[in-house]
C-alpha cells in the first residue's frame, strides 16, 4: 500500500488522460470503502489510485428530458436524501436506507457499488428495474451499456480499464407501489444475503398494469425476472397469486444457482421475502 501513488485529477479530461497513460496500472476510487479494505488486506495490487470523487462531471441527480440522471459519484446518503429519487425511483432511494453504516453511506458512491460487481450490491436490483444504462467515458468518447452488462461474474467487472462510469441513465417512473428489501445475518450493518426491488401500478379495475422486479445477491449477477413480471402483469393480485409467484421465483433462482445445501432455507426465504414485499398490491 505504501508504494501506491494517489492521484486526484481536476477534470474528467485529466482523469481520462491519466488512465490512457497508465492503463492496467491504475484503480479508480471514489468513496474507497471497498478499495481501501482490499489494499490493507493485500488482495489488491495497483500502482496508482485515481480519485474521481470530486469531479463535477460525476455529480448530480436530475431529470434531463425524459431521463433520470444519477451521477456515478453520488453518495448513498445523497441518494437516500434525494427528493427526485423519492418521486421517480423510490426503490433506488430505499436501497440506501440500510446500506452499511451512516459513515459509509456518507462516502460510498453508487458508481463504486456498481463497478465493484458484488452480487450483493444493494443498488443493483433497483437500477435494473429502471432499465438503467451506465454512461462510460474514455478518450474515444462516450458510450452506454445496460447495467446488467457491467459484471461478467461475481466481482468481475467487464469494463475496459480506460473507461470511467460518469453517470447512470434511468427510466423515471411515477408508480403507486415500489420497494427494496433485503435479508442479512442481522438487521443492521449486514451484507445482503438476498435482496429484491420492484415497482408496480394498478389500473382502475385493480389489475396490475405495470410490474418490474429484480433479484439481487442470490445469483452471480443481479437480474430482472421477466417470467415473474409476465406472470403478474394483467392480473388482479391476491395473496394466493403472489405466493405462487414467489414459489416460481424461488424455483427459477435455484435453477440458476444449483441445488445446494442452503436451498431448503433459500427457497422459503425468497418466497417469504417476495410475499412480504409485494403484498401491499393486494
Amino acid at each position: 500500500m505504501m508504494n501506491t501513488g494517489y492521484v486526484r485529477p481536476r477534470t474528467l479530461e485529466d482523469a481520462l488522460a491519466f488512465l490512457a497513460e497508465n492503463s492496467g496500472k491504475t484503480r479508480i476510487v471514489a468513496g474507497g470503502t471497498d478499495v481501501m479494505v482490499d489494499l490493507r488486506a493485500g488482495t489488491l495490487k495497483t500502482d496508482y489510485l485515481l480519485d474521481v470523487s470530486r469531479l463535477q462531471a460525476l455529480r448530480g441527480i436530475e431529470i434531463i428530458g425524459n431521463d433520470l440522471s444519477v451521477g456515478a459519484a453520488a453518495t448513498l446518503s445523497e441518494i437516500y436524501n434525494s427528493a427526485i429519487l423519492e418521486a421517480h425511483a423510490p426503490a433506488l432511494q430505499k436501497s440506501a436506507v440500510n446500506f452499511a453504516s451512516k459513515q459509509i453511506r456518507n462516502v460510498a458512491t453508487i458508481g463504486g457499488n456498481v463497478a465493484h460487481c458484488s452480487p450483493c450490491g444493494d443498488t443493483l436490483p433497483a437500477l435494473a428495474i429502471h432499465e438503467a444504462r451506465a454512461v462510460l467515458s474514455s478518450p474515444a468518447g462516450e458510450r452506454q451499456v445496460p447495467i446488467e452488462a457491467i459484471a461478467s461474474g461475481p466481482y468481475m467487472c467487464a469494463l475496459p480499464q480506460n473507461e470511467i462510469i460518469t453517470r447512470f441513465i434511468l427510466k423515471p417512473a411515477t408508480v403507486a407501489f415500489a420497494d427494496f428489501q433485503k435479508i442479512g445475518r442481522r438487521k443492521e450493518l449486514a451484507v445482503a444475503r438476498m435482496s429484491m426491488a420492484y415497482m408496480a401500478d394498478k389500473d382502475a379495475e385493480g389489475r396490475i398494469c405495470f410490474f418490474r422486479f429484480a433479484l439481487g445477491a442470490c445469483t452471480p449477477t443481479p437480474q430482472r425476472n421477466h417470467r415473474i413480471e409476465a406472470m403478474l402483469t394483467g392480473q388482479i393480485p391476491d395473496a394466493a397469486r403472489i405466493w405462487e409467484a414467489g414459489r416460481v421465483l424461488a424455483e427459477d433462482t435455484i435453477a440458476v444457482t444449483g441445488r445446494r445445501a442452503s436451498a431448503v432455507y433459500k427457497e422459503s426465504a425468497i418466497q417469504g421475502l417476495f410475499m412480504r414485499m409485494v403484498y401491499p398490491l393486494v
